[in-house]
């Protein structure tokens, strides 16, 4: 029988996760000088805090082998894929100008966000942002345009398959068929998308038309549209297709790391993964990523971060699997009533803690609230897992530390002269934007039963 004081022993194996994800919540924000520099020792931090009291507990060979399972079975080809993504999407680069008129923006805005589920929220963003900054150059008031480009493009239209959004791809990881995020989140990616590209064309005609009022027209050069690159359409195709073997190629054979089994199918896909890498900075014209911006300083705080959230992330996995007589029975209690997954609170649990913190981590999180065995989830528990999916993509959108691209976006705005909301002004555009769509797909999807929640 598990006693108080032992709960709140393993509770406290808790504190380094959380205290991480708070750390890259606040620490940008708060000293954004310091954490581009520093974030490496806080990772460090953090990761030793969890590390080192267990291994003096349960020995270093132990820890050792926790340690070389998850990152052979889940970080690896999470930041291979994630990597590759990058480097092919950096490699990809639309030329010429189209005049940023209310039409166009929102065709813009449309394909980016169409474009998000196949090159990831992080490449659809790099790729689209300079090109919608330069259909608006002409334009005074165009913070309103790269708001609603981080909550389509950056976040909502990577609902539809694992490469959109990492939550999803870590969902893959633990076992979620490939196709099952288009087939399932197609209806309510549609809803929120659709909604907010409607609501997104009447503000800005309404900004348009005051502009041509209130300003001179400033007539902007229209240059011819090309592609630059488009060898990484090939590579592109070649990642999905990786990914999906790792999914369908089951061999017996592998080796072994220490004790760790690695199937040929993971080794296959991973080192297919960087291969493909390779290929788009041999293939890319060095001259196509220095227009893009491309620099591998964002993927290389990704990697770092990541690696301290999935050992930091242990001990809470071993929480949640202890189940209703665990510590975390109190937060179990509130997502299920007399044992049925009560969906609605698992979209906005998950949801609002993927708004103040990391979406990835949240994502796994609830995954193991909910029983955290994929096949299941992904089948009859599927509108539960619907819930925790679009939850995790679609409140990513509502800070800028809710998801990477988020704060990418903004830095590379600003870049160009463009004057941004602040940390709270955009969490107030995003709320007034994105929740009415969010509380419509609750309503829709998941029953709205958060105005029937026990006790």
């Amino acid at each position: 029988m598990t006693t108080a004081s032992g709960n709140a022993a393993d509770l406290a194996r808790a504190v380094p996760f959380i205290g991480l994800l708070l750390t890259i919540a606040l620490a940008p924000l708060l000293a954004p000088r310091l954490w581009p520099r520093h974030y490496g020792k806080a990772a460090t931090f953090w990761a030793l805090a969890i590390l080192v009291p267990d291994a003096a507990g349960r020995g270093w060979p132990a820890v050792a082998e926790e340690l070389t399972t998850v990152a052979l079975h889940e970080y690896l080809p999470f930041i291979l894929l994630l990597g590759g993504l990058y480097v092919v999407a950096g490699g990809l680069r639309l030329t010429g100008t189209l005049r940023g008129t209310p039409g166009v923006n929102t065709a813009m805005l449309a394909l980016g966000a169409a474009a998000a589920s196949f090159i990831g929220t992080t490449g659809a963003a790099m790729v689209m942002v300079r090109p919608m900054i330069r259909a608006n150059r002409h334009r005074r008031r165009v913070a309103h345009i790269f708001v609603f480009f981080i909550l389509l493009v950056a976040n909502c239209g990577g609902a539809l398959t694992p490469l959109g959004d990492p939550p999803l791809f870590l969902g893959h990881l633990a076992g979620v068929p490939f196709f099952w995020p288009m087939v399932h989140l197609w209806a309510p990616a549609a809803l929120v998308c659709g909604g907010l590209l409607v609501m997104f064309h009447g503000l800005d005609s309404y900004i348009y038309r005051r502009g041509l009022r209130d300003e001179p027209p400033v007539v902007s050069e229209i240059e011819k549209l090309g592609l630059e690159g488009a060898i990484n359409l090939l590579l592109l195709a070649a990642l999905i297709a990786t990914v999906l073997l790792r999914a369908s190629w089951r061999p017996v054979a592998g080796i072994h790391v220490g004790n760790v089994a690695w199937g040929a199918a993971e080794i296959a896909s991973d080192a297919l993964l960087l291969v493909i890498a390779i290929l788009s900075l041999l293939m890319t014209d060095r001259r196509v990523r220095r227009d893009n911006g491309f620099a591998w300083a964002p993927m290389v705080e990704v990697a770092i971060l990541f690696a301290a959230i999935f050992i930091t992330l242990i001990p809470v996995t071993e929480l949640i699997a202890a189940g209703p007589a665990g510590p975390a029975a109190p937060l179990i209690q509130h997502l299920f009533a007399n044992g049925a997954p009560q969906d609605s609170v698992f979209f906005w649990a998950t949801g609002l803690l993927s708004a103040l913190l990391d979406n990835a981590p949240t994502y796994l999180v609830f995954l193991g609230f909910a029983g955290g065995d994929a096949e299941h989830l992904a089948g009859p528990m599927a509108s539960t897992l619907a819930a925790i999916s679009t939850g995790a993509v679609f409140f990513g959108a509502l800070s800028y530390v809710g998801n990477a691209p988020n704060l990418m976006v903004k830095t590379i705005v600003e870049g160009h002269g463009i004057r941004m909301p602040g940390f709270f002004g955009y969490i107030g555009w995003a709320a007034v934007c994105l929740v009415p769509w969010l509380l419509l797909v609750d309503v829709i999807f998941f029953a709205g039963v958060l105005t029937r929640l026990p006790g």
